[in-house]
């Protein structure tokens, strides 16, 4: 009897540590998750490739524990709905221009003021700084959590085979293009004479095949991986804004998450954002010989008169959009 008690006893706390090692609740729980990521764009763009290397580093650390389903090409909404799908709770992860994300945080996206660097060292050194962590500053009051910083490049204007090619600031005069939802774009843009409309990332191709604006701008991978060039004819080589892409979670994902699993997260996120900023930086220079070989007659307008006349920028978007003048003198 007195061993049978033994071996009851046993069995009960054995039970109880196995209870307490499945459980799934609370924090610091090794707990199976989905995560569902969304993208607007093609399969074929960097930040899509860079979030499969992110999928199979999580899932292959964890065991499967972690799984990321990866949603490309609008299949869940364009930018603005991605974003605000992480805000609320429907998306998880997503990666997008800093500028549409200011709607949360109005310093994000200062990083595209024009002409702030003259290359991707400079641009990498500024949103690894404690400058960008300042700017997005309120996005975690939001439910967005910064994983790490994605590459666009350096945004570039296309125009139709009717608008002609871009070679001077004048021949920006009166064009109707297309930007996304960021007001320092859309300045940049006014700023030299063209007329920016917002559109959806998702709508862009068929409204210019529609006529429906002259021109758009894009960094040359976007334009290359998602063949703008077959309803654009002229790319001119503006390097007028530095596109950086915030790659996000979900906060309140986050949040659940145990430190172990945060660190496998930011370590796959660490290398799928030097993949992604090692291939948006190869394919930059790569793709304008491809872009010519595709039809498109390249341009390398005088920068000198694009720079001074969005000079005023900074000025414009402090006065108008109440961005921080401490970040902006800092910027400068």
């Amino acid at each position: 009897m007195k061993s049978k008690k033994i071996m009851i006893m046993f069995m009960a706390a054995s039970l109880c540590l196995f209870a307490a090692g499945c459980s799934s609740s609370g924090k610091g729980s090794e707990k199976s998750v989905v995560l569902k990521a969304g993208f607007s764009t093609s399969e074929a763009d960097p930040r899509v490739v860079a979030t499969q290397l992110f999928k199979e580093e999580v899932e292959a650390a964890t065991d499967g524990r972690i799984t990321v389903e990866i949603h490309a090409d609008g299949e869940l909404g364009a930018d603005p709905d991605l974003i605000k799908g992480v805000v609320n709770g429907d998306v998880d992860i997503t990666s997008s221009s800093a500028g549409n994300f200011a709607t949360y945080a109005p310093n994000v996206g200062v990083s595209a003021f024009p002409f702030l660097f003259n290359d991707f060292d400079e641009a990498w050194k500024f949103v690894d700084s404690d400058t960008e962590v300042q700017a997005e500053e309120g996005l975690g009051d939001n439910n967005v959590k910064v994983l790490g910083h994605y590459d666009n490049g350096f945004r570039c204007v296309t125009t139709s085979e009717a608008a002609g090619p871009v070679n001077s600031v004048a021949d920006m005069d009166g064009l109707k293009i297309r930007t996304p939802e960021n007001p320092i774009v859309m300045t940049t843009m006014q700023l030299l004479g063209a007329e920016p409309s917002a559109l959806d990332f998702t709508k862009l191709k068929d409204a210019l095949a529609n006529g429906e604006f002259d021109a758009q701008e894009n960094p040359i991978p976007v334009i290359y991986n998602n063949n703008l060039y077959e309803v654009q004819s002229n790319l001119a080589i503006t390097n007028h804004s530095y596109d950086v892409m915030l790659f996000v979670i979900r906060q309140d994902v986050w949040d659940d998450l145990s430190e172990a699993d945060q660190k496998i997260l930011m370590d796959a996120a660490k290398k799928a954002q030097d993949k992604d900023r090692e291939m948006i930086k190869s394919q930059t220079e790569d793709y304008i010989q491809k872009l010519e070989e595709a039809g498109m007659t390249i341009t390398y307008p005088n920068l000198a008169e694009f720079k001074d006349a969005t000079a005023s920028a900074v000025d414009i978007m402090a006065k108008d959009y109440g961005y921080d003048e401490d970040l902006l003198k800092k910027i400068q």
